[in-house]
């Protein structure tokens, strides 16, 4: 199809992270240890979760699923930003961005409700222990992982093609490192306001939903919390949540900035150094933060390796 003198599907470039900074090669440096500790981190949890037979529960399965999603997440985006800073090349082609579109979308979609759906997880081991089992079977785990998968998949299906049907001109410049709506739109050649309306709104109920459920399961947590007399039980309850509250607080906290706050409060530059942080650093934070503040899983971590150590010697006898 063709609109005027533009192709719809002429290649794309992307000025990056790189071109504005001083030490280019430094920043380079750090992206790419953020991104082998990401990578690392989750899927030592994920073979964690998987060997050690203490964390074969609930919580640890939907934890396994956050970190599937985030090894995806960070692999969409990273190693194409840096590949292309090797090579010295900027260019996208209209597939591969909409390919980097659909799955961003997808991820993070996925990642929102997900985390959402996990403190209901968490309200059910506070607040009802003793039907734990019963309320968090393998089936409902199993319909929760569904469910974020089908509702980010929803997202991706539903923005992609509206998105990338529209004709795109000028010099077809993306001022960002990655595919990502808002910086698409601005190159758009017609008028794109109704479909931003719609996708704020989209964005809203995206954002509300997964809101929702996390603030009436720590509202109950909380009441139950301040309800307990025994200070352990108490010092426990927070520890298991706090880490929860942390992440969801840093995503959300990003996503919103990025898709809620109305455009003329943050600048390009604004906007990519935010999406670096839930898109970089939150899939290496994750993993961090769960498994240092969780003695099970600094448990299995410390067996494992021992299983590692006594292999090694008795290999070398």
């Amino acid at each position: 199809m063709e609109w005027g003198n533009y192709s719809m599907y002429a290649d794309f470039v992307l000025l990056g992270l790189f071109s504005n900074t001083p030490f280019p090669w430094l920043l380079f440096a750090l992206i790419l240890l953020v991104f082998i500790i990401s990578i690392a981190s989750n899927t030592i949890m994920l073979i964690l979760i998987y060997v050690d037979s203490r964390l074969h529960n609930p919580m640890y399965f939907l934890l396994s699923q956050l970190s599937i999603m985030d090894i995806l997440y960070i692999s969409t985006i990273v190693p194409k930003m840096l590949f292309d800073q090797v090579m010295g090349q900027r260019a996208i082609s209209f597939a591969n961005c909409t390919a980097q579109h659909f799955l961003y979308l997808t991820l993070a979609g996925a990642e929102f409700f997900l985390l959402g759906l996990m403190s209901y997880d968490r309200y059910v081991a506070i607040c009802s222990p003793l039907r734990y089992s019963e309320l968090m079977s393998r089936k409902v785990c199993l319909l929760i992982v569904v469910a974020a998968w089908l509702g980010g998949s929803v997202d991706g299906f539903l923005l992609t093609p509206v998105t990338m049907q529209f004709p795109f001109c000028a010099s077809r410049e993306i001022n960002h490192f990655f595919c990502e709506v808002p910086a698409l739109l601005k190159l758009s050649c017609v008028d794109t306001s109704a479909y931003e309306t719609a996708m704020y709104v989209c964005c809203i109920l995206m954002l509300l939903i997964p809101f929702s459920v996390i603030s009436a399961s720590y509202t109950k947590i909380l009441i139950t919390v301040y309800r307990m007399s025994e200070a352990e039980g108490r010092r426990k309850a927070v520890a298991t949540c706090s880490s929860h509250m942390l992440v969801v607080s840093l995503f959300y906290g990003a996503a919103m900035y990025t898709y809620v706050l109305p455009h003329s409060y943050h600048s390009p530059e604004q906007d990519k150094a935010v999406s670096a942080f839930y898109t970089i650093l939150t899939p290496m934070l994750n993993p961090l933060i769960y498994s240092l503040r969780n003695k099970d899983v600094m448990g299995a971590l410390h067996k494992a390796l021992g299983r590692c150590l006594s292999s090694g010697k008795v290999t070398t006898f």
